[in-house]
């Protein structure tokens, strides 16, 4: 039976974002991806609502034809039951080819618009640059004109919603001066082994809502880690309620006050990932999760580069790691 997925509205737009949502980064990236169809096929039998796809991830046109099988099945009524993000990859962060980037993602899944477009990474490759791509290639995000091609593609009605990916509060504090629109999603890394408490503050702050990617620790993804399924303090807390790890970290996820994706083309993991709604952590276990030491598992090392404008690790995420 289909669960009923609670939303969140998001404050700069007014729109409404499922609480949780379905990835479809399927490492390593292809085309033509059966299973990533397939899941959203039944991730969208299961109740789920909010699909999150990229240009990178080269998955918007296997989820463009589940979007299709599923209106033809008569899962959902109509595209607007859906909620869906995609993101511009860094060779197309220039002002004059975001707008082209956005019509192609939108070509590629077969609809006519989407609920959210985020700028996936704060930098910009060099025109033309493939992946993986070269140090040389990596380029400073001209940060007002980009998001001025964002704001066109809200204004067009392209998009219902425009964000971020991988901000830091630095990296806000830079784009938010020059806005008209400003952005109503960070797309971040946030999970117990890296839990994001200055970056959530700032963006409460701002109105910025957070959606957690790797709530699970990036499982399944080229830089997976076993963190939090090694977490003694998860594993104790998951007997004692009688759930699985993943469940206690999705739970507490949720329970920050974020949306967040999580990504399982396994049936039953997919059913369990849902179950995160009826219950709740305690005080004192919400405590002791606040203790678990901090990792950041996401890096984005392929980023630093004494040629580009990050020459480290801390210049890209701005001392938050």
């Amino acid at each position: 039976m289909a669960r009923t997925i609670p939303s969140t509205t998001l404050s700069s737009t007014g729109e409404t974002i499922p609480i949780l949502g379905f990835g479809t980064a399927d490492y390593p990236f292809s085309s033509d991806n059966e299973a990533v169809k397939e899941s959203v096929l039944h991730a969208i039998e299961l109740g789920c609502r909010h699909f999150d796809t990229a240009a990178i991830y080269q998955s918007e046109v296997s989820l463009g034809r589940a979007i299709a099988e599923a209106l033809r099945l008569g899962l959902i009524k109509s595209r607007d039951e859906l909620f869906i993000t995609s993101k511009l990859w860094a060779n197309h962060a220039h002002r004059e080819l975001v707008l082209p980037a956005l019509k192609n993602s939108l070509k590629n899944l077969g609809i006519k618009y989407l609920d959210l477009y985020l700028i996936h990474f704060p930098v910009s490759l060099k025109l033309g640059t493939g992946f993986p791509f070269k140090p040389d290639d990596i380029l400073q995000l001209d940060y007002e004109a980009v998001w001025e091609a964002m704001e066109e593609c809200q204004k067009l009605g392209l998009t219902k919603s425009i964000g971020v990916s991988n901000f830091s509060c630095k990296k806000l504090e830079t784009l938010l001066v020059t806005v008209k629109i400003p952005p109503a999603v960070n797309q971040v890394e946030m999970n117990p082994v890296w839990q994001q408490k200055k970056l959530r503050e700032f963006c409460k702050k701002k109105g910025i809502h957070i959606t957690a990617y790797s709530p699970l620790g990036a499982k399944g993804t080229a830089f997976a880690s076993n963190r939090i399924f090694e977490s003694e303090v998860l594993k104790e807390i998951a007997t004692a309620k009688g759930k699985t790890v993943a469940q206690v970290s999705l739970r507490w996820v949720y329970e920050q006050g974020v949306s967040l994706l999580v990504k399982s083309f396994n049936k039953e993991r997919m059913k369990e990932n849902l179950d995160i709604f009826d219950w709740e952590l305690t005080a004192e276990e919400v405590q002791k999760i606040e203790q678990i030491p901090q990792c950041k598992i996401s890096r984005a090392e392929q980023f630093v580069s004494e040629e580009g404008p990050f020459k480290s690790l801390e210049m890209i995420w701005d001392g938050e790691i």
